[in-house]
């Protein structure tokens, strides 16, 4: 198999075949990312005579998968042709999957028309995940997301229409400190104008060789406490009026919550609620400070 630096893929994704078709990020341009500063390039496409040796290969040890993950920061951007093409060899491997998932950035759909969407949801691409971090354009700005909460807004739209499926990324400490309790409540109103069928949330762990480690040492930018964080939480699940399920999960998340809103609202609240009155910060900042990796 070829992969290259580190592998990402989301939590809900551990079932499906893995293969790389991209390395490396096309953006490479947010704060607080360190996710792939162990790939040699900024970004490639695997050549598709090696998509297509992995694909023959782990068909051969894991046959009967009914899903396959495309690796990397964002196949999305590639083209619609090279989709399809992709797909085709999926369906050559694998003719018994029933979709395709990737990462995808909001400015990776932008190019591609309605029609093309349409198609690749009709060739298999669905329940793709999209790291937007947050609907606050202010965060979204600071943070070079490269796009902001219209975009967001209207791409997703845009993936309502062709009937493709989509979930979000969310990062608690987006906003810096003092901002998570009303960035939350503006993230929200973005998101419930939205159908995620997923939102997972991870917190915000800030490594030194990433550029916002050198904002805060400049001064420029206040990390959220570790209650703050939850508090941020506990605001953006009391705001969300959407039918989703929200998780945190993955290492950088030091308190578990999750549950199908609207209707497991009330309990995650009470849970968060009981955290955040029980919780020590000092122990909570330990557990960040010694997280090596994401």
């Amino acid at each position: 198999m070829h992969y290259t630096g580190t592998i990402w893929r989301p939590p809900y994704e551990a079932y499906s075949a893995l293969v790389q078709v991209t390395a490396g990020c096309t953006h490479h341009k947010c704060k607080f990312c360190t996710l792939y500063e162990d790939v040699p390039f900024k970004f490639r496409m695997s050549p598709l005579s090696e998509v297509e040796e992995d694909l023959k290969e782990i068909s051969c040890y894991y046959r009967n998968a009914k899903r396959v993950f495309f690796t990397g920061a964002n196949p999305f951007v590639l083209s619609f042709d090279k989709l399809k093409t992709l797909a085709g060899l999926v369906r050559k491997y694998y003719p018994k999957a029933e979709s395709i998932g990737c990462f995808a950035r909001i400015t990776d759909i932008t190019p591609k028309t309605d029609e093309q969407l349409k198609e690749l949801r009709r060739l298999g691409y669905n329940s793709i995940t999209i790291g937007v971090e947050a609907g606050d354009d202010e965060a979204l700005s600071f943070m070079h997301k490269g796009f902001g909460t219209k975009e967001i807004i209207r791409e997703c739209k845009r993936l309502d229409e062709a009937g493709m499926e989509y979930n979000f990324f969310y990062l608690a400490g987006i906003y810096g400190r003092g901002r998570g309790e009303i960035g939350a409540k503006n993230t929200a109103v973005v998101f419930n104008q939205l159908n995620p069928k997923i939102i997972i949330n991870s917190m915000m762990t800030i490594y030194c060789t990433s550029e916002l480690y050198q904002e805060i040492q400049d001064g420029s930018w206040k990390e959220e406490t570790e209650i703050e964080k939850l508090m941020e939480l506990k605001v953006l699940i009391g705001n969300l009026n959407i039918d989703t399920y929200f998780a945190t999960m993955g290492a950088s998340n030091c308190v578990n919550v999750e549950g199908h809103l609207p209707k497991d609202k009330t309990r995650m609240i009470k849970w968060l609620d009981e955290v955040i009155s029980s919780v020590d910060e000092k122990e909570l900042r330990r557990y960040r400070e010694n997280l090596r990796h994401l």
